[in-house]
């Protein structure tokens, strides 16, 4: 049976039918468009993202590496980061996406100028140039503000826990590395010790000539993870000796701390429900609204309300929020050299400290003050912040401004961006692994967040 090829153009129609098609042949040759701007419409976001990247950007960071002249020449650097910076815009963060992109799809065609580097190439750049391309974020914010974008009337602070390269059962707890050394140190010591016996017995009966001491792969598989629990079983020993660090580093580990304090066992050491993570060391155990726990961390993010760019950015270990509000406050004025005006929060960032510093910085803060405890004499009457607090003077704040409470503006600054960066965009989890790196990559999502409410503004 053989099949034979046919040319089907406008005049052909098939019997018993009047309607005409298009013209679909497989086998014409045809000419490529003649410039990478003819690959997609003018106006579409390839075209900004790549010219933004060419004409507006100080690449000298990146470009400064390149001295060498010797070997085959590389790929070129502001190419590759208007790829990254295009594929981030479109959902994509895997290099292998990314290189896949490159092959099959016209709008990367458009921004390579056709050019198809592999994912090791994808992926080693990135991972060169990872402290150079979190920076930056601060270029394109400056972007959005020579547009008019930043006004810095009222900004919202808002955190969303995000998965690390890590799952929550690659952690265990000191407690349980203790029983599991014991175990383990137990099995392999038992293995050694009928090995020794059946090398002995061989000796006598085959000669002292032949092995027989071979480690069995699972006896290697257990002695591996015995030192990888003694190992971060030494590194919760040695954290607990020390007072908590907050210098900007990992911080406490999961467990180490209970109701803002240093928690530790009777003999001083970490307590037994302290945890560590193996795959992610630098992960914390993150709670989530639906009652369960990640290991991730904790992304936070300063609004500009007027077009919901993003002023300030920071990640963290620690999933409490309060900590995160003073250093997004200085971010802003660092970069653009002035307060805004106006702040909101939810009742994660409300404390007496946050809000004497919005108090000193002549910022109005409209912080939730979350729900007052009962007092402690009368358990049954009125719930009361203490009197004379920050908290009180907030809690009336909110409440004599009812529906008119700039708070209310929080959710319609904030809340929406977290929805295109995780939802539209479908970033739930970081590729990378270790504090810094997270923190570079959740740098590079903020900038294309802004990089894309400038194309939309500008467009």
């Amino acid at each position: 049976m053989g099949f034979c090829s046919t040319t089907i153009d406008e005049s052909d129609s098939y019997e018993g039918m009047s309607k005409t098609f298009r013209p679909w042949d497989i086998e014409q040759r045809w000419l490529l468009p003649p410039s990478v701007h003819e690959l997609v419409p003018a106006g579409h976001v390839a075209h900004f993202v790549r010219d933004t990247v060419r004409e507006d950007l100080d690449l000298s960071a990146i470009l400064s590496v390149y001295g060498e002249e010797r070997g085959y020449p590389p790929y070129h650097p502001t190419m590759m980061v208007a790829l990254l910076l295009y594929a981030y815009s479109r959902g994509v963060y895997s290099s292998r996406r990314i290189a896949q992109g490159c092959e099959e799809r016209v709008d990367f065609m458009a921004v390579t100028a056709m050019n198809q580097p592999d994912f090791r190439t994808v992926a080693k750049f990135r991972q060169r140039h990872l402290k150079a391309l979190s920076d930056l974020f601060v270029q394109v914010l400056k972007l959005c503000r020579a547009a008019g974008l930043v006004k810095l009337g009222h900004v919202a602070l808002d955190g969303t826990k995000v998965q690390a390269n890590a799952s929550v059962h690659k952690a265990m707890s000191y407690g349980r590395m203790l029983e599991t050394e014991k175990r383990l140190t137990a099995e392999v010591s038992a293995w050694f010790a009928r090995a020794a016996a059946t090398d002995a017995e061989e000796d006598r009966t085959h000669g002292s000539d032949r092995r027989g001491d071979e480690m069995p792969d699972w006896v290697a598989n257990k002695t591996a993870r015995l030192e990888r629990i003694r190992a971060a079983k030494v590194t919760l020993e040695a954290e607990a000796k020390k007072p908590p660090q907050d210098d900007g580093g990992p911080g406490p580990s999961s467990g180490m701390m209970k109701s803002g304090k240093p928690d530790r066992a009777p003999d001083g050491g970490p307590p037994d429900r302290a945890q560590r993570n193996f795959t992610d060391p630098d992960s914390r155990i993150q709670p989530m609204r639906s009652g369960a726990v990640i290991a991730g961390y904790n992304a936070q993010i300063a609004v500009d309300g007027a077009h919901q760019i993003i002023v300030a950015q920071r990640l963290q270990t620690s999933p409490t929020d309060a900590r995160a509000l003073v250093p997004l406050i200085k971010g802003i004025r660092a970069v653009l050299r002035t307060n805004p005006k106006e702040v909101s929060a939810d009742a994660g960032y409300c404390d007496e400290k946050n809000l004497a510093d919005l108090a000193r910085r002549r910022i109005a803060g409209y912080l939730a003050p979350g729900r007052a405890r009962h007092s402690q004499t009368n358990a049954a009457g009125p719930r009361r912040w203490p009197k004379g607090s920050r908290k009180a003077a907030m809690a009336t704040k909110l409440k004599r401004a009812g529906r008119r409470s700039r708070y209310r503006l929080r959710k319609q600054i904030v809340e929406p961006v977290f929805g295109q960066v995780k939802h539209a965009r479908g970033f739930r989890q970081f590729l990378l692994r270790g504090l810094e790196k997270v923190k570079a990559e959740w740098a590079m999502i903020c900038t294309v967040h802004n990089l894309l409410k400038l194309a939309n503004a500008t467009g």
